[in-house]
């Protein structure tokens, strides 16, 4: 799949007079997290749907082939058989979006999900993920590895240097060089909004990365203090709005780090659908980063197929 995003000529005047107006923000972020959630049937189904976001992810020191396996494993069946079948869900092929590994386990996870049968794509972080503050040509390189083992899209993180410094050409030519170094491997830039200092400057360093031809922008590495947060959320994908209606081009948004239950995954969804409709929710332009998140998703369906058990009970006493 050829990248969406060849990217643009740099313009700074596009960001020169942002002001964020952050009090707004936090208004409509708590707006967002503090909307009831749809309930039994309806939740079920998005629940599942949020499953097909995620790009499950391992990223620990002590990953093995062997983790890697079982990670693909479950990226090919996210969902216990028995539960989708209470849900009449059992044939419809429901996997996560990707597999996110490091540069070092991407030929493991290619060879994990060719002997499941998954075509799922494999994800690297790449670029001295999580810092960026190795030498530019370690980072290109660290793409082209990754690219030639086999990985199908490429998660780097910026030199937050260069945001706070407002180096903003610099970064522009990093993430084109970035951008070459993909090839045709779909580039997710990570701008680790924590580390970024105000919402004007993720507003700034979102429409660069997008200018550069990034495919994807994407909050955080997980490793952060702050990570995947509504606020910057919002102002992400109202940068990918605005980037949209200058270039008519669709960027994807992947929220990563943090977000750890069901509840917490709807809430996305949600934001996605009302700030940038129905059109961005696939897996073409939206992702969710998380290890854990499955698990508390199975619960939830688990609670629903009891609930749907009781129902079911509950006729034949009526009967």
């Amino acid at each position: 799949m050829a990248p969406q995003n060849q990217g643009t000529e740099l313009d700074l005047t596009w960001i020169s007079e942002v002001q964020v107006n952050q009090p707004a923000v936090l208004r409509r972020a708590e707006q967002i997290q503090t909307r009831r959630t749809m309930k039994k049937d309806w939740q079920a189904a998005w629940l599942l749907k949020a499953v097909t976001f995620i790009d499950l992810t391992t990223l620990s020191g002590d990953d093995t082939s062997s983790n890697v396996q079982r990670l693909c494993y479950k990226a090919k069946y996210p969902i216990r058989e028995d539960l989708l079948k209470a849900l009449d869900m059992q044939d419809i092929g429901i996997t996560t979006a990707a597999v996110c590994v490091y540069p070092a386990r991407v030929c493991d996870a290619v060879k994990a999900l060719k002997d499941v049968g998954c075509k799922i794509p494999v994800a690297s972080v790449a670029t001295g993920f999580p810092a960026g503050q190795t030498h530019l040509k370690t980072r290109l390189e660290e793409i082209r590895l990754a690219v030639e083992d086999g990985a199908k899209e490429i998660d780097v993180v910026i030199n937050r240097s260069l945001v706070l410094t407002g180096q903003w050409e610099v970064l522009y030519d990093e993430i084109r060089q970035f951008r070459k170094a993909c090839g045709n491997a779909h580039l997710k830039t990570i701008l680790a909004t924590g580390e970024l200092g105000s919402l004007t400057n993720v507003y700034k360093a979102s429409m660069i990365a997008m200018m550069a031809g990034s495919d994807f922008i994407k909050t955080s590495t997980g490793k952060e203090a702050v990570n995947a947060t509504f606020p910057v959320a919002i102002v992400m994908v109202r940068a990918i709005r605005d980037f949209f209606w200058k270039t008519g081009k669709k960027i994807g948004f992947k929220p990563a780090g943090g977000i750890r239950t069901a509840k917490d995954s709807l809430a996305w969804l949600s934001l996605i659908k009302e700030e940038l409709g129905d059109e961005w929710l696939k897996p073409e332009l939206f992702r969710i980063g998380a290890s854990t998140l499955l698990s508390d998703i199975e619960r939830q369906d688990k609670i629903h197929k009891r609930a749907i058990a009781q129902g079911q009970r509950n006729q034949s006493r009526k009967d």
